[in-house]
């Protein structure tokens, strides 16, 4: 497990027994600044801010900022470190649970830039695109792979993949090396931004039996999608065949291959037939 947060200069050694990857590339910084498009009046919600280096180049830009971190010590000493500026509150909370609504308060609208730790990187993305109060932009480092599939277009969908378009507009920022961090970690990054939707991409009934048959489609990815269907729902696979046919969607592609409108028409072929699975499910990919 690893986790992401910003390095400024002089600043004491990652601690090693937290993961701590430190981000020290100034151009990086700086992408994940310009990516985000802030304006003065904007409200952001900074995710894993570490020793503050992201932070620093924020609160220039923007009327508020207010930065979930985990870690209670760099919690704690990130005003100081920053001089105690007037537009800066740091929460000592986890992202993956705490309440997003007490925390923008009576704002309507917000932005959210984050270095995500790997392992949690889902749940805090889930979180924020599934709530009552959803920002307008997140921009985030995560792993490349994480990023690639968010972003990824028919014939390399994935459940994450589904799950991210159904709420947002994903694009590639850029990809980040491990060189950028101190210490280097083994693995590559990426930053990405999501632009929420007014509305799911797609229109249908419910989300949570939506999701539940998208994750019965990819409950065995190598397979058609006839049988990995049949196989993640528990039905007969001349019920999924029906079903498919229904929806004019060829039983022998696999699930990587359908977009989110193709899912809609699998799903709403689906409603049709009496199936007791049909209305439970997560919104989400876990």
């Amino acid at each position: 497990m690893t986790a992401f947060s910003s390095l400024p200069p002089h600043s004491a050694k990652p601690r090693k027994s937290l993961g701590q990857y430190f981000l020290a590339d100034n151009r990086i910084l700086n992408r994940i600044v310009a990516a985000a498009d802030l304006e003065f009046n904007d409200l952001v919600v900074e995710v894993g801010p570490g020793r503050g280096a992201l932070t620093r180049r924020l609160l220039p830009k923007v009327d508020r900022v207010i930065s979930v971190e985990l870690d209670e010590h760099l919690a704690e000493s990130l005003p100081t470190r920053l001089g105690n500026p007037p537009n800066l509150a740091v929460v000592q909370a986890d992202a993956r649970t705490v309440d997003l609504s007490r925390l923008i308060g009576n704002s309507t609208t917000y932005k959210v830039v984050a270095n995500l730790p790997y392992y949690a990187a889902n749940p805090i993305v889930r979180r924020f695109l599934e709530c009552d109060c959803p920002p307008t932009t997140m921009v985030m480092m995560v792993q490349r792979e994480v990023a690639e599939s968010m972003t990824a277009a028919p014939g390399g969908m994935t459940l994450l993949s589904v799950a991210t378009q159904f709420y947002a507009s994903a694009r590639l920022v850029c990809l980040v090396p491990p060189s950028a961090f101190r210490p280097a970690p083994k693995v590559s990054s990426a930053v990405i931004r999501l632009d929420l939707l007014d509305a799911p991409a797609v229109k249908v009934s419910s989300p949570g039996s939506f999701f539940h048959l998208v994750r019965a489609g990819f409950s065995a990815p190598r397979k058609q999608l006839r049988n990995s269907l049949s196989h993640g729902l528990g039905v007969e696979p001349v019920s999924v065949t029906g079903m498919l046919e229904e929806a004019r969607v060829d039983g022998v592609r696999r699930a990587e291959t359908l977009g989110l409108e193709e899912w809609e028409a699998v799903y709403s072929a689906w409603k049709n037939f009496d199936q007791p699975s049909a209305t439970t499910g997560e919104k989400f990919a876990s």
